[in-house]
């Protein structure tokens, strides 16, 4: 009779133990499809539900956090926003600017920046052409610097990264020459020479290449084959060129003046007069 009741007891107790107590516990991370070809049972599937919800509430709670730093970060931007504003407002009163002003410094230094880059990406031979521009941007920034807004510190450091950036643009300029040629095939004069497209393009600018070959030139109206020009850089006539210019005008005026007193009269009105021709 004991050991009866020992053995209805042991069925008891094997009938009243839950299936999955046998089973290994279920893993919670598997993916959907792992689920769908094993599925769980529904105390497994109480296992997963209760561990997701934990981890939900985890999650939320890290989510607070972080919201709550957000604001507090967003609410120091502000602050910090507001403090430089009121800095900004001050230096532009030390440098008696208005921030309209400031700004528009600040873009100005911008579009120089951007053509010393366009300049910078050009090669030697280019580069070395355009000289006169490197020349004209150093004399641009040097106006920027006579402003007091180029003090700002920003600025200031923006213009010395500039000026730097300029220096190192100068190229030596290679002068261009000409060879002169006779003038039964090229039909070589200053004139013609400086009409060239591959020149000046422009006959009006013949006194440069006059001026350039002093040394070679001596009169504008006669110039030998074979010589040697150089072409000075093109652009519009220098001073000593204008000068030059008009003083061979009135020296050719002169010599007009001169050649025409020496036609001779006519004795009569009848008899017509020999005039030597003016070459």
């Amino acid at each position: 009779m004991k050991h009866l009741l020992l053995m209805l007891a042991g069925a008891l107790i094997i009938f009243s133990t839950p299936a999955f107590s046998q089973e290994a516990p279920p893993d919670c991370n598997a993916s959907e499809n792992t689920m769908r070809t094993k599925p769980y049972t529904r105390d497994q599937g109480d296992i997963c539900i209760k561990e997701w919800a934990q981890k939900v509430k985890e999650l939320e709670e890290k989510l607070n956090g972080l919201q709550m730093s957000i604001q507090k970060l967003n609410a120091d931007l502000q602050s910090e926003n507001t403090a430089l504003s009121n800095s900004e407002s001050e230096i532009a009163a030390l440098l008696e600017a208005t921030k309209e002003q400031m700004d528009a410094f600040g873009q100005k230094i911008g579009v120089l920046e951007g053509k010393v880059r366009g300049l910078k990406s050009l090669g030697e031979s280019a580069l070395a052409d355009r000289q006169d521009e490197v020349k004209g941007y150093e004399a641009e920034l040097n106006a920027m610097r006579g402003n007091k807004i180029s003090l700002y510190t920003p600025f200031f450091n923006r213009i010395v990264d500039i000026a730097s950036e300029i220096r190192s643009l100068y190229r030596e300029t290679k002068a261009k020459e000409y060879i002169v040629g006779t003038w039964a095939e090229n039909r070589d004069c200053l004139w013609n020479i400086a009409s060239r497209a591959d020149i000046y393009g422009d006959p009006f600018q013949w006194p440069k290449v006059w001026q350039g070959n002093t040394d070679q030139i001596r009169n504008p109206d006669i110039i030998i084959p074979g010589q040697r020009l150089k072409l000075p850089a093109a652009g519009p006539k220098t001073s000593d060129e204008v000068k030059a210019e008009r003083s061979y005008w009135r020296k050719k005026r002169a010599a007009m003046v001169v050649r025409t007193s020496e036609v001779v009269p006519s004795a009569t009105p009848s008899t017509p007069s020999k005039v030597n021709s003016i070459k």
